[in-house]
């Protein structure tokens, strides 16, 4: 299999390490991890919101986890407790993963990925679970995981990448979908929370609200990598 380069998207924030104390473009390293392992040549993209032309050089996207997206996005008011507006960051995934449609490149979103794909779509978000569905199971606090079942549409995609229609995922967010906008909806949490969705006229655009890079789970996790790389390669 030729080793395709995938573009993964990255957070700025406020980062120290050694005497520095900067803003920065990062990842965790468990994205970029196994991503590589499962075949992937991996170009970090930080937040530009003119970095559009850089899907021409690549073969498939990934979008990652991180702040929540602007509200004005999607046209609704910032709520309490909804993160203050990346801006830049938001931009720049809006505009790579619709220049990444148009080029037809292999797209897969995780959590904040899923939240990009579905507003690009016209789509919307609830900005605050707990105030949705009461005590959330999709996580404690943040920078924690909760294990939780999910179902999956039979014959959708998602389903046929896990081999299964119920497995338990690892979830660490306090948004979700609400409108999908023009994808569909393939997966939910046992609470009713939307977990997957994908455009079943593509090969390969997938968003999920978990973190299958934080987990060792191979149905849920490593099956997902192999497959997005590999459609990534046949392109």
């Amino acid at each position: 299999m030729t080793q395709p380069v995938i573009g993964l998207t990255s957070y700025l924030e406020p980062a120290k390490w050694g005497a520095w104390d900067q803003p920065a473009a990062l990842i965790p390293w468990n994205y970029v991890n196994k991503l590589q392992a499962a075949g992937a040549s991996v170009v970090i993209l930080p937040p530009d919101a003119d970095n559009h032309d850089a899907i021409s050089r690549l073969d498939g996207l990934v979008m990652a986890g991180g702040a929540d997206i602007e509200p004005a996005r999607y046209g609704a008011p910032h709520q309490e407790g909804t993160d203050k507006p990346r801006t830049e960051r938001d931009a720049s995934e809006l505009g790579l993963y619709k220049a990444a449609r148009a080029a037809n490149l292999p797209v897969f979103g995780i959590c904040r990925g899923l939240q990009i794909m579905a507003v690009a779509h016209g789509g919307s978000l609830h900005q605050h679970l707990p105030d949705l569905v009461g005590n959330t199971l999709h996580r404690d606090a943040p920078g924690t995981f909760n294990n939780h079942g999910a179902t999956f549409t039979p014959g959708s995609l998602i389903a046929e990448l896990v081999g299964a229609t119920e497995v338990t995922v690892n979830s660490s967010h306090h948004q979700a979908v609400d409108s999908p906008g023009d994808l569909t909806i393939t997966g939910y949490a046992e609470d009713g929370t939307v977990e997957v969705c994908e455009d079943p006229t593509a090969e390969f655009v997938l968003g999920v609200q978990w973190h299958p890079e934080f987990s060792n789970d191979e149905l849920v996790s490593e099956n997902l990598f192999r497959a997005f790389v590999k459609a990534c390669a046949s392109r």
